[in-house]
C-alpha cells in the first residue's frame, strides 16, 4: 500500500490563514509585521525564493519589503544596510538570503542581525537558546518539520529519529527539537559508513543532504515516515528531492513529496516567527 502523502502546501496555507487575526490585531495596535529581505547577487533560486516568502507574507497580511544589492556588493553596505533594519521599528523580522556573493562573510552579515529579528533562527542567540531549550526564534525548516510530524499524528517519544545532514540550518536544530520530543536521534553525514544500515533502523528518517534521490526504496524500513527536505534541480529542469520518491512511497507509512512537502512550511514558519517578532515588539505576551 503506498504511502500516505503529509500535504505541506495545504498546511502552510491553514497556518498562513490562521495568522491572519493575529496580524490584524497587531496592526490595530501600530506593530503591523513587517519583514524585509536583503537579497545579493543574481541567483536564480535566490530571487525565486524571495519572490515565495513576498507572496506568503501578502496571503497573511505581513508587510514585506526586498533590499536588493548587485553581486560585486562590498560587505560594508550589507552590515549597513542589516543596521539600519535593525533600527526601523516598523521592521520586525530580517532575513538574509543565502548564499551571498563570495566576498561576502555571510556569518558575519548574520551575526549583524539583532536576536530579536532573527526570524531565520541563524543568530548564535536563537541557536543557544534551542540549546538549552529556552524560547527563541527556530530556524524555519526545522520548526515547519516538527509541524508536519504533529499533523501527520507521528509518534516521536522512544522512536528512532534518523536524519541525513548535519547543517547548522537543518541537521543539528532539527536533532535538538526531535530530542525535546524524547526521540532517541542519530545524525549521518558524508563520513557515516554504511549509510543504508543506520537509516533502515528509523521509525523516522529525515533526508537533509542535498543530493538528488540519495535515498532509495532499499535505504527504509517498512512503515517509516519520510520526510525530504532536499531540493534539487534535475537534469530534465524538474525539482526533486533527496528521496526516490516513487520508489520510497511504496515502502514508507508516510512521506512529503517535493515540491509541495517541507518547503511551504518553511516559509509559513518564518511568517510565524515575525508575528511573534512583533507581538514581543509591544510586550505581548505569546506561546
Amino acid at each position: 500500500m503506498p504511502a500516505t502523502l503529509i500535504d505541506g502546501k495545504s498546511l502552510a496555507a491553514e497556518l498562513r490563514n490562521s495568522l491572519k487575526s493575529a496580524v490584524a490585531s497587531l496592526a490595530a495596535r501600530g506593530a503591523r509585521p513587517g519583514l524585509a529581505a536583503i537579497l545579493a547577487g543574481d541567483d536564480p533560486a535566490s530571487r525565486v525564493y524571495v519572490r515565495n516568502k513576498v507572496r506568503a507574507c501578502e496571503a497573511a497580511g505581513v508587510h514585506s519589503e526586498v533590499h536588493e544589492f548587485p553581486g560585486d556588493v562590498a560587505e560594508a553596505a550589507l552590515l549597513q544596510c542589516v543596521a539600519r533594519l535593525n533600527a526601523d521599528r516598523a521592521v520586525h523580522g530580517i532575513l538574509v538570503q543565502l548564499p551571498l556573493p563570495k566576498q561576502i562573510d555571510a556569518q558575519r552579515v548574520l551575526a549583524a542581525v539583532s536576536p530579536a529579528k532573527d526570524v531565520d533562527g541563524f543568530h548564535a542567540v536563537n541557536l543557544g537558546a534551542l540549546v538549552q531549550g529556552r524560547a527563541g526564534f527556530v530556524p524555519g525548516t526545522p520548526a515547519g518539520v516538527m509541524r508536519l510530524l504533529e499533523h501527520a499524528g507521528v509518534p516521536l517519544a522512544g522512536k528512532q529519529a534518523t536524519i541525513v545532514g548535519r547543517s547548522t540550518i537543518v541537521g543539528k536544530p532539527l536533532a535538538l527539537l526531535l530530542l525535546q520530543k524524547d526521540a532517541t536521534v542519530t545524525i549521518c553525514h558524508s563520513k557515516t559508513p554504511q549509510l543504508a544500515s543506520v537509516t533502515r533502523q528509523a521509525d523516522v528518517l529525515v533526508a537533509a543532504a542535498g543530493r538528488a534521490k540519495l535515498i532509495t526504496a532499499d535505504m527504509v524500513k517498512h512503515g517509516a515516515c519520510v520526510i525530504d527536505v532536499g531540493i534539487n534541480r534535475a537534469g530534465d529542469g524538474k525539482l526533486v528531492g533527496d528521496v526516490d520518491f516513487a520508489a520510497v512511497k511504496e515502502i514508507a507509512g508516510s512521506i512529503t513529496p517535493v515540491p509541495g512537502g517541507v518547503g511551504p512550511m518553511t516559509v509559513a514558519m518564518m511568517i510565524v516567527n515575525a508575528v511573534r517578532a512583533a507581538e514581543l515588539s509591544i510586550g505581548k505576551s505569546v506561546g
